[in-house]
């Protein structure tokens, strides 16, 4: 343990710093100038603080309270030596942080039993404040461990939306990365636009329950099929809400959430304004834009302006207001996103190709 000594008297300090040195575990760091210990932080590195209180410039408590504006110093226990009896000295120095006193002249065997016990007492703070951190660590660990788990599930379940038409699971993808960016883009916290991204891609998990005759027609829906597709929001939310994991439970929000309008006039259960979940506000904007500027076996794609013009016009009747001004906000990043995606899809039917165009020749 480092024990900082600061005495204006040389005489008093030596005897101070041979005291210090017969307590176990303890080295003196001696000053007899406060000034000369206010030049040497934030640097100097001590435990405990032995001081005297009658100096001259700074006296004791003066000292320790610009000590003690340094973070790293403002528990560090702090003994006042004085040969002061004065009660109103005494409460002064237990005001600016005092745990003990020695009177001047000081008694040797009275000094090492009090700072014993003082370096007693700091050594088994410092071991709880140990096991604390190791605590928090562990805690953190599992914690992480736990998200990993639940993030290779939403995977896996995005993977299997997404096994019959390579598309949706592409689609799936750029609504959680256009989720992220407008959630971003509203100043949300980031635990919130991380979780948003990964619990996004399996908004339409639900539609793993719909026959490819309704999800793959070309032609318009009939008014059963189209009750049918309605149907998926809330088979999603349902299969997702049973899960304990706060990822899935996410997910499961906004399964429910994300055809819901901002007027009230959507689906499945006529939410309006702010009782529509945030998650699914910032997604319904996501899905739509992405399925508009893609093609689709109902539709041809949309072009990125129309796209953009049909969003925005909508601010206020099926999206939220709020929303639709981040999303304008971040439409920079929205199109870097969509045109990285449509090279990479690009790049792989070029290479599909080529693959196709070699086997044919072999």
């Amino acid at each position: 343990m480092r024990i900082l000594v600061v005495d204006d008297n040389n005489t008093n300090l030596k005897l101070l710093v041979r005291l210090v040195k017969k307590v176990e575990h303890c080295e003196a760091i001696a000053f007899s100038s406060p000034a000369d210990v206010l030049s040497a932080l934030p640097e100097l590195d001590f435990d405990v603080a032995l001081i005297d209180y009658q100096m001259p410039v700074y006296n004791g408590i003066e000292l320790f309270t610009e000590i003690v504006r340094f973070e790293k110093y403002a528990s560090v226990p702090v003994i006042f030596i004085t040969a002061d009896k004065d009660m109103t000295t005494r409460m002064a120095a237990l005001n600016a942080g005092a745990i003990d006193f020695l009177t001047k002249p000081v008694n040797p065997v009275e000094f090492q039993a009090r700072l014993q016990n003082i370096v007693s007492l700091t050594m088994a703070r410092r071991q709880l404040a140990d096991q604390a951190e190791w605590l928090r660590q562990e805690v953190e660990k599992a914690v992480q461990a736990l998200r990993l788990r639940e993030q290779e599930i939403i995977e896996r379940l995005t993977l299997a939306a997404g096994y019959k038409d390579p598309e949706t699971a592409r689609h799936t993808q750029r609504v959680a990365a256009y989720s992220e960016t407008i959630a971003r883009e509203m100043g949300l916290s980031e635990q919130f636009c991380n979780d948003l991204r990964m619990a996004a891609p399996i908004h339409d998990l639900g539609k793993s329950t719909m026959p490819d005759t309704v999800m793959l027609k070309q032609g318009k829906l009939t008014e059963s099929e189209y009750r049918q597709i309605q149907s998926q929001n809330q088979i999603g939310a349902d299969i997702l809400s049973r899960s304990h994991a706060s990822l899935l439970q996410l997910a499961s929000e906004i399964a429910a959430s994300h055809h819901e309008r901002w007027d009230g006039q959507g689906y499945p259960n006529r939410l309006a304004g702010d009782a529509i979940p945030l998650s699914g506000r910032i997604v319904s904007i996501a899905d739509n834009f992405d399925a508009l500027t893609t093609e689709r076996p109902y539709k041809p794609a949309w072009s990125y302006e129309r796209t953009v013009e049909h969003v925005l016009g909508r601010a206020g009747t099926q999206f939220d207001p709020a929303c639709v001004a981040a999303f304008q906000r971040a439409l920079p990043k929205i199109r870097d996103i969509m045109e990285q995606d449509r090279r990479e899809q690009a790049e792989e039917a070029a290479l599909k190709a080529a693959s196709q165009a070699m086997g044919k020749t072999a």
